[in-house]
């Protein structure tokens, strides 16, 4: 199966169309659900929180799509400590609303396992629809391999098995899955990068146990895990 297809870097035109692929991909999940019961409001609260956390990564990470504008990916540069978005509490108690507390817990778990050494995080990755699969492969290839030029390790999370599949496909080994709050089994993975010359971390220590500017449907674009 080919995933030879062009990846480009997102630039801030792009963030209300990655926001619309993220809601589109974690509208129907437990996770999804769990975050926003309302089946009505679902989508609007996930796209408001999914473009908070995409801006930030504009500025402290990265994000890309495929040329065809089908898939996303965002990832968080974790050299340093990165400070919360600009009102975070305001803009997500606007966003969220009687959410905001599922949310809420949903950061503190995942932040409690992530990583304290410096690697980049891919905390965002949407392929909605149709073939899926193929387009979350095709983009993961090519960012990651944007990504091992930076020389770091990688960090994510895996909330099904098709994920946790994906990512090994890709080097990446598994660390002590945990659950999340709505009682998904998450799975954090590690992949070092070839040019990773750190003297820590690393699969050992943990074995495996620019399209023209796009618009969606007409819809307000308005979450993220982190």
């Amino acid at each position: 199966m080919s995933v030879s297809m062009p990846v480009i870097r997102a630039r801030w035109r792009d963030i209300g169309w990655i926001a619309d692929l993220v809601t589109d991909a974690l509208n129907p999940t437990p996770i999804g659900a769990w975050l926003v019961p309302d089946e009505r409001h679902r989508p609007s609260v996930l796209a408001a929180v999914a473009r908070i956390w995409t801006e930030h990564a504009l500025l402290f990470g990265d994000a890309f799509l495929l040329q065809d504008g089908s898939a996303a990916a965002v990832w968080f540069h974790r050299y340093r400590p990165i400070p919360p978005p600009a009102r975070y509490a305001d803009r997500l108690a606007d966003a969220c609303g009687e959410h905001r507390e599922r949310f809420d817990r949903l950061d503190r778990v995942l932040a409690a396992r992530r990583p304290t050494e410096a690697h980049n995080h891919l905390a965002l990755l949407a392929a909605p629809g149709r073939s899926s699969a193929r387009r979350a492969a095709a983009l993961l290839a090519g960012a990651q391999r944007w990504m091992d030029t930076l020389g770091l390790p990688t960090y994510a999370e895996a909330f099904t098995e098709a994920d946790r599949d994906l990512f090994r496909r890709h080097g990446y080994a598994d660390r002590e899955a945990f659950p999340v709050p709505d009682g998904t089994t998450t799975h954090p993975m590690w992949r070092l990068s070839p040019f990773w010359t750190g003297r820590s971390g690393g699969n050992a220590r943990w074995p495996a146990c620019r399209p023209p500017a796009l618009t969606r449907n007409g819809r307000v674009n308005a979450w993220a895990l982190r």
